[in-house]
């Protein structure tokens, strides 16, 4: 009793897997399938069936380089007084490393700035731009009490504004470029 159930299970699970392929009892005709192996693989690789492992066809996103983005190459240009922790075109973030601005203060080693620079268009438009500033104080010349907020600041504002004026200057240069 017990070897019919496991027969009939291992028939069942059979019946099952054999399903969930394409009709796997198609009848085709000796005429339509080409003899050389090369063009049995072309053919299937046409109709979509099949894997291929290695080829030689790169495939894949078309890239601009960073180079001929205005707006990446302003960004570098305006944050240049300040080194980067990050900086992933193919991500669209630049994040500076933490600096300080107030260097006549009493309070210069309390107070550091850190900027992002998101891209979220290749276009030069307002709203294709987000700057971000966080601000870390610390309430000790050890820096071992540091608070870290996000900031709504006239900085990020200004640093955009900076950043848009040097990319429409870049294209107007290379578009007069181009022209020439």
């Amino acid at each position: 009793m017990k070897f019919k159930f496991v027969i009939l299970s291992s028939l069942l699970i059979l019946l099952l897997l054999e399903t969930g392929c394409k009709n796997p009892f198609r009848y085709t005709d000796a005429r339509e399938v080409p003899h050389d192996a090369k063009e049995r693989v072309k053919k299937n690789i046409e109709e979509g069936r099949g894997v291929t492992l290695f080829s030689d066809k790169k495939k894949g996103g078309v890239f601009d380089f960073a180079s001929s983005n205005e707006l990446w190459r302003a960004s570098i240009e305006v944050l240049d007084f300040v080194s980067f922790t990050n900086a992933s075109y193919s991500g669209g973030i630049l994040i500076t490393d933490w600096f300080s601005g107030n260097v006549n203060s009493d309070n210069q080693n309390n107070r550091e700035l850190k900027v992002t620079v998101r891209f979220l268009s290749n276009e030069i438009r307002a709203d294709g731009i987000e700057v971000m500033i966080h601000e870390k104080v610390c309430l000790d010349n050890e820096r071992l009490n540091c608070k870290i907020n996000k900031i709504k600041s006239n900085i990020g504002n200004e640093i955009k504004l900076a950043i848009l004026k040097k990319a429409a200057l870049l294209k107007k240069g290379s578009e007069k470029k181009t022209k020439k």
